[in-house]
Parts: structure tokens; sequence; C-alpha cells
């Protein structure tokens, strides 16, 4: 009686851990995250294991494999845990292809790189966008263009910047100069010099607001308690423009801005100059078509812009957003339905949704 009791008393344990769960949908996302042995066999497994699932009051959970074979047990002929599994092999394969597209400015063809990796050009570019979160040709041209604004920081002149940089022509530059920098690269060459960056700051239910907008279109909306702070927010981001404060006109666009504050299901239908890397610009335009009065959890997102293992990296493009409610990064809530972290504190995060929740 007693022994069944205290097998019960362990199945429940088991039974609430979270990881259980994970064990039981063999989740691949898990492996690597922690291992389990299995008393009655002397084996431990890693969460995917397609072995049949033990009893939960044989199972016991390590933090390592170390761990797990310090504690008696020897490592599963199945699913060997001791080994790579299949998503960290493709991790450091993908690893090792992103140091190659880093190293040299001549860009590797999908071919290439797919022969590198020992995959088909089709299986290496579905694994390399899962990882990610981009194609290999939108990580080269991130990288590109990482390289070009460095290169203008240091080269003679535009044209040695372009070449350097691994653009084929000025053309081809030109061609996505404003996505790649925000400005002309002469402009950009002197930290924003010569650039107007127009701003006015405000007040609104939510706290102090601040409104900046460049020749394309509104450039940062900044919520916050600290009105000197947001304004030396703004000129961190443009260190060289000329900050302009905004003369009526431009408060008329303030107003504007200050009633999608309080009415934030309305929108706001004004140009944006949405700067980012390539893979920012696909979560923000992900968090735009998120309808008013709905939410999406990060992991929701990942998966639409078609990279289900990039969660953690959407959650630092929503952080990155400077276009508070323009882009809707509020409307990104926990798994579990729960209000995560806001740039802009989760109070206004919290104010914002019940504010859309009653539309």
């Amino acid at each position: 009686m007693l022994l069944s009791a205290r097998k019960q008393e362990l199945a429940d344990a088991t039974q609430r851990d979270p990881r259980w769960a994970a064990i039981q949908a063999r989740l691949p996302t898990a492996d690597g995250t922690f291992y389990y042995s299995v008393k009655t066999t002397g084996v431990y497994c890693r969460p995917s294991c397609g072995a049949r699932t033990a009893r939960p009051e044989n199972v016991r959970f390590h933090a390592s494999r170390r761990e797990a074979e310090q504690a008696g047990f020897r490592p599963c002929l199945r699913c060997r845990p001791d080994q790579l599994s299949l998503s960290e092999q493709h991790a450091a394969m993908v690893t090792e292809s992103c140091r190659t597209i880093e190293a040299t400015p001549i860009v590797p063809s999908l071919e290439q790189l797919a022969t590198a990796a020992g995959m088909s050009p089709f299986h290496f570019h579905r694994v390399f966008k899962a990882i990610t979160g981009l194609t290999p040709r939108q990580y080269a041209a991130a990288q590109r263009g990482e390289r070009m604004r460095e290169e203008l920081g240091r080269s003679r002149n535009v044209t040695a910047a372009i070449y350097q940089s691994g653009y084929n022509s000025n053309a081809q530059f030109y061609g996505e100069s404003a996505q790649v920098l925000g400005m002309t690269p002469t402009i950009y060459r002197t930290g924003g010099a010569n650039a107007d960056i127009r701003f006015a700051v405000g007040e609104c239910s939510l706290g102090s607001i601040l409104v900046a907008r460049s020749e394309i279109g509104i450039c940062a909306i900044l919520l916050g308690d600290d009105p000197d702070a947001l304004a030396r927010d703004l000129q961190d981001r443009f260190p060289k423009a000329t900050i302009i404060g905004g003369d009526a006109e431009f408060e008329e666009l303030v107003a504007r801005v200050v009633g999608l504050m309080e009415s934030p299901q309305l929108g706001l239908d004004l140009p944006l100059d949405v700067r980012g890397t390539a893979f920012q610009r696909r979560v923000w335009q992900a968090l735009q078509e998120i309808p008013a009065g709905s939410t999406a959890s990060y992991t929701e997102i990942a998966a639409r812009i078609g990279s289900p293992k990039s969660v953690r990296a959407v959650a630092q493009a929503c952080a990155a957003n400077p276009l508070a409610v323009a882009i809707p990064c509020h409307r990104v809530v926990r798994n579990d339905g729960g209000l995560s972290g806001y740039r802009w504190g989760v109070e206004r995060k919290r104010t914002l949704l019940q504010r859309e929740a009653v539309w």
C-alpha cells in the first residue's frame, strides 16, 4: 500500500512538470534543453525520442547529458542523446554557412552553399530559413548592408564603399539604398548631417510622446515619462542630423498621432520611415497585419513569417520597434496570453489592448 502511494506521488510529480508534456508530444524543439531517464531501462533520452513513452513514476529529468550519466544512466541507442541531434547538426551547418557568407563580399551561390553543407539546394534553403528567419539571399543582403555602413565610415568615397561592400554596380546599391541606410549614402557618411529631422514632444493619456519625421515619413514615435529622455533618444538615433522643432503644421501631425494613442484601433494613415534589417521589417509587417482587438503570440508571429524557430529573434524585433502603436507590437503576447515585456512599459501595453478590446 505504501509502495503504491509512493509510485503515485512520483507519477504526480512528473506529470506536474511542464517537461513531461514535451516528452509526451516528442517535441524536437525541446531537444538539448533537458534530458530524461527511465529507471526501469537504465537509459536516458532526448525529449523527442520515438521510443514507447515510459510510465511517469519511472521518469527523472536531467539538465544535461553529464548529469544523466553521473546518475548511472546510459544513452539511448534509438535517439542517441550523446550525439548531436538533427536540429543541432542543422544549426551548426547554418552557422558555418553564415560565416562563409560573412567572410567574402562575393556571395556564394545557393548551389555552392548547399554543396558545402551536403544538402540539396531546396533542402538547404528550407533549413537555412527555418533557423535564421531569412533566406540565404536575404542574409547575404543584410550582411552586405552592414559592410556598406562600415565602409561608408572609412572609404575615401561612396563609390569605393559600394564596391568594397560587394555590390556589383552603383545601380544595384542605389536601387536598395533607402532600405539599407534610410537616407542617401553621402548623408549617412556624415552621421545624418544635413538630414532634417523634425520633431515635437507632447502629452497624452499614456504619458509623454515624441513624434519625429524625416523627408520619407514618420521615423519615430516614442513613449515615456521624461520628455528630455525621449529627446535624447531621438538625438542618439540621428547624432549628426539637424533636429528641428516642429512648426504649427507639424503640431497637427502630432495631434493625429496622439489620437492614435487614444484610439489605437483606428490606425495611422501617414507615411512611415521604417528602418531595420530584412528580418525586422518582416516581423513589423506581420505586426501590422494583426487586427485591432486581436493578439498573437511571439510563436505565432514566427510561424507567420515562415521562421518557426525564430521566436527569440521575433521578440527582439518587437523590442527594437521605434514606432509605438503605428507598428502595433503591443498586440504580441506570451503563448499563455499573458503580457510580457513592452518597450514602453507593460501598463501602457495593457491600456492599449483594453482600448482596442472595447472597440
